[in-house]
């Protein structure tokens, strides 16, 4: 299953990938991404992909396991 990582420091807190999927990204207090789920079933993975490469300064990725 695909793992969803971010790089905190990069985070701009822009939030595109908030409101691409706010069930799997939302900020802190900081502007921060924090990230909702670890893991992506594969009928989300298309669209938490898509709000992955929203991200403009690519502080987001999704690995295989």
């Amino acid at each position: 299953m695909p793992v969803l990582k971010a790089d905190f420091g990069a985070c701009q807190g822009y939030a595109n990938c908030v409101i691409a999927a706010p069930d799997t990204y939302d900020l802190d207090d900081d502007g921060v991404v924090v990230l909702l789920k670890d893991s992506i079933p594969e009928d989300d993975l298309a669209r938490v992909q898509e709000a992955a490469r929203s991200c403009p300064v690519s502080a987001l990725m999704i690995e295989e396991a």
